[in-house]
């Protein structure tokens, strides 16, 4: 387990074949967490993630997925039905969740869906576990619909911001083309998430954790 901040719980796991972080959130104090982009598929990964959060200690009240593509939502079902807990994501990605052919898993010969959002997200909502509380940061490119999730002194930014890389935009139905999802990408990290202080942790949705110090000085996309 990790400790981002005072009193909140951080565990997580790498999963699916395309490592996504998996993180488990809680309130130290009062049990209450969420589950940030379970891409689980296999069976033993659902598993690992059931034991983290059985280690964690805590109540799952939320599933959050930072955008709507497979390999962030494909454990939403399953976790859903464990937990009881409500599936959260921001308006723009919400008909990812359940069309194959707009999360990406059609083109890899699959077909992952996720139960309908609970409840639709915008900038500046705040979800509240325990006595701590994240706040969504509208960081449209990677999809029309990513998300960041903004605690005290750390940032969950999805496949928005990697140490050292930015994540591909969405191609599937043309629209970098017609509106730039790279350059508001870009836009979106210097305006929404570069602003936060150098210490800020960065919990993204693949690869190594970094600091929002580290990427202003050292990500080459940010040049």
């Amino acid at each position: 387990m990790i400790l981002p901040a005072e009193g909140v719980i951080l565990g997580y796991l790498t999963v699916g074949p395309l490592d996504t972080n998996c993180y488990v959130v809680g309130c130290r104090q009062e049990g209450d967490g969420l589950i940030i982009d379970p891409g689980v598929m296999l069976d033993s990964e659902c598993r690992k993630l059931e034991a983290l959060i059985d280690d964690a200690g805590v109540r799952i009240r939320y599933i959050v997925n930072t955008h709507g593509h497979a390999d962030h939502i494909a454990g939403n079902r399953r976790l859903k039905s464990l937990t009881g807990a409500q599936v959260l994501i921001h308006r723009l990605d919400l008909t990812r969740l359940t069309d194959a052919s707009l999360n990406g898993s059609r083109l890899f010969g699959t077909e992952i869906t996720s139960p309908a959002a609970d409840r639709t997200l915008e900038d500046g909502d705040e979800i509240v576990f325990g006595i701590h509380k994240l706040t969504v940061i509208h960081t449209p490119g990677h999809t029309p619909g990513s998300i960041s999730l903004l605690g005290d002194g750390y940032v969950f930014t999805g496949d928005t911001l990697f140490s050292d890389s930015v994540g591909v935009v969405d191609q599937s139905d043309g629209a970098p083309d017609e509106l730039g999802l790279l350059d508001m990408e870009i836009d979106s990290i210097r305006e929404r998430l570069l602003v936060l202080p150098d210490e800020t942790k960065i919990f993204p949705g693949h690869g190594p954790f970094s600091t929002i110090g580290r990427e202003r000085q050292h990500n080459p996309f940010l040049a």
